[in-house]
């Protein structure tokens, strides 16, 4: 059997999406940069057709790997009444002691993680920190530059 890939209903949607682009754009233009490459003749020396081949290597490899994964995906849906404690899918929003600066993030499985999107992997360092923490909570993370506190300053749904 195969494990389950927690996953919220917009990381769902964005995966579905990207996966349509992969499969109806970028897989026919690689495919038609080949075409075109080989017309230009050798193929040993046509730096175009092996970089369209390469491109393409990649879109079919994630396109295999995004079928993969959203084959075993499992939508969690939040309960809007029961944002007590810090959980899969909430957004947080967190207080760094030392600097007073806030954060907010979704806490997300590891598929849809983007710490650029403000969403962070419930496997994460910081993520295992605050799962399960309530409003007020002091959260203490191990990070790379050292110990960080966080205070959990709000949780709600996204």
């Amino acid at each position: 059997m195969s494990d389950i890939v927690p996953v919220t209903r917009g990381g769902h949607a964005r995966l579905q999406a990207e996966l349509q682009e992969l499969k109806q754009v970028a897989r026919p233009h690689v495919i038609a940069a080949i075409a075109e490459a080989r017309a230009h003749g050798d193929l040993k020396e046509n730096a175009e057709y092996h970089a369209a081949k390469e491109k393409q290597g990649f879109i079919e490899g994630r396109i295999a790997f995004l079928e993969q994964q959203l084959a075993q995906c499992r939508i969690v849906e939040l309960n809007d009444n029961s944002l007590d404690v810090v959980k899969f899918g909430v957004v947080v929003t967190l207080t760094e002691e030392e600097t007073g600066e806030d954060k907010t993030y979704q806490l997300v499985g590891d598929l849809e993680a983007n710490v650029d999107a403000q969403r962070i992997s419930v496997n994460s360092p910081l993520g295992k920190a605050i799962l399960g923490k309530k409003l007020d909570s002091l959260v203490t993370v191990k990070a790379p530059k050292g110990t960080v506190e966080y205070i959990v300053r709000a949780i709600r749904c996204p």
